[in-house]
């Protein structure tokens, strides 16, 4: 079942609902809850990943990036 965020039109109280999708529709119908549909809040990445990895995978990374061709380019930033 869905988690849906209703409001109460008499009232105002916000409540989260976990509600079958016959349920919900029934309470919006009845006019005496609205459905408030917003964005989820999502969780971004912040700063660099390499520093915060074990000691063991830069030392890998650092393996590669050695042992890697003098002809090709080298991307790896350890």
């Amino acid at each position: 079942m869905p988690l849906y965020t209703m409001k109460n039109t008499t009232t105002g109280e916000v409540k989260d609902m976990l509600l079958k999708i016959s349920v919900m529709t029934e309470m919006t119908s009845s006019g005496e809850w609205e459905q408030i549909i917003g964005s989820p809040a999502l969780v971004t990445h912040t700063g660099n990943i390499v520093n915060k990895t074990s000691s063991d995978w830069k030392n890998h990374l650092q393996k590669i990036q050695k042992s890697s061709s003098r002809f090709v380019k080298n991307s790896i930033k350890v």
